[in-house]
């Protein structure tokens, strides 16, 4: 049987992490795969992460089942953080899940066991992973226009046009903010024309939030989503704690439906229950119980929030250095994109040629698609990454 498969394909970003391992270059900056990194090049665990892990080893009794579901506390508290005030809230429904990928799987295979004959649409581009759950679990892919490769920034014209021949069979999945692998978010008025269109025509919004608190803030990054979640009858959601928590090892996130109403929600609860019985059974308990403690106790919620803007505004910072940087060596304004861009990434127009060379000639490790993880960037190699820059681009 196993002599039947042929070799895997690598993944494109995870193995970025096993070549910057092997390289020996003291020189070598990995700008690949997307955690956060302080100025000393490490990632760090928050304190108010700290602190709820101590409090959990000292108050834990039991290491028994958490359930399908998860911690239904855990469930509450990210619906609160990203519905609360918004009429979808009352007609929601959450899931802990694996990650917010684990999200991504369990509703797509509720798509599908809804109705099969769902395609979903998904920017262009996107997050690598969202194709290969989408089809994996037997839904149709269709990509919408989303980057314009010349002004570095969202095309939403081509966007709204293309979104406009979605209708009722159709899932449109967004990046709630700090979109990934671009930078470029959609702003308040395409949000708006979105809602009106899924409104109009039917389709089901889908929001990928990964990064709320990485972009303009807590409550600012989750404005788009909470436009929709008070306007359309149904949307789905997937939200990770792996960036704004620091939690990337603990793979802790939420699936979160909401309905036409409370009972129709809860209803696809069941079902995304059913469905994860058959694959993961339960999901990981300590980073949920983490996020928990922390979201749960105001003092912790005071502290993580604190931390969460410190490295955000560090990010804005790095930011803008390196657009700073660039425009002194240019004498112009050609990458200023990058001080617009939100979250960590920022996707620099490069093709693949000079990507390579970024790698071969200056230990730099960025994503073919000229993606750099701004977030792993140090103050310190700030000039370096700029003359990288300018030496391949010419």
């Amino acid at each position: 049987m196993l002599d039947l498969l042929s070799p895997a394909q690598q993944d494109p970003i995870l193995s970025l992490s096993i070549a910057f391992r092997e390289d020996n270059r003291a020189e070598k900056m990995d700008l690949g795969i997307g955690v956060y990194k302080d100025s000393q090049g490490n990632t760090p665990i928050m304190q108010a992460v700290k602190a709820a892990q101590q409090q959990l080893a000292d108050s834990q009794t039991t290491k028994s089942y958490v359930g399908l579901a998860g911690s239904e506390a855990y469930n509450q508290a990210m619906t609160n953080l990203l519905l609360k005030g918004t009429d979808g809230f009352s007609r929601s429904a959450a899931v802990q899940t694996p990650g917010a990928s684990g999200a991504l799987r369990m509703l797509a295979d509720l798509m599908y066991l809804a109705k099969p004959i769902t395609t979903v649409w998904i920017s262009d581009p996107s997050y690598v992973n969202h194709k290969p759950v989408m089809e994996a679990a037997g839904l149709t892919v269709k990509f919408y226009p989303y980057f314009n490769a010349t002004t570095k920034q969202v095309d939403a014209d081509a966007m709204l046009d293309a979104l406009a021949s979605a209708g009722p069979d159709d899932v449109v999945l967004l990046h709630g903010c700090c979109h990934n692998p671009t930078g470029a978010d959609i702003r308040p008025e395409h949000w708006q024309a979105i809602n009106e269109l899924a409104q109009k025509n039917g389709f089901t919004p889908f929001v990928d939030i990964a990064y709320q608190g990485f972009g303009e803030g807590l409550e600012e990054d989750a404005n788009g989503l909470r436009l929709l979640a008070d306007s359309v009858e149904e949307m789905l959601i997937a939200t990770s704690c792996s960036k704004n928590f620091g939690l990337y090892r603990e793979r802790t996130g939420a699936a979160i439906v909401i309905g036409k109403s409370a009972k129709e929600a809860g209803n696809a609860k069941g079902r995304i229950l059913q469905l994860a019985r058959a694959t993961y059974t339960m999901p990981p308990d300590h980073g949920a119980a983490i996020v928990e403690t922390i979201l749960t106790s105001d003092e912790l919620t005071k502290q993580w929030k604190d931390e969460l803007d410190a490295m955000r505004g560090r990010i804005i910072t790095l930011r803008e250095g390196l657009s700073s940087a660039l425009a002194a060596r240019t004498g112009d304004n050609r990458f200023d994109f990058i001080k617009e861009h939100k979250g960590m990434f920022s996707m620099l127009g490069l093709t693949q040629e000079q990507v390579a060379k970024l790698h071969d000639d200056f230990g730099i490790y960025a994503v073919g698609d000229s993606r750099i993880n701004v977030a792993g960037l140090t103050e310190t190699r700030i000039d370096y990454l700029a003359d990288a820059l300018i030496a391949v681009a010419k």
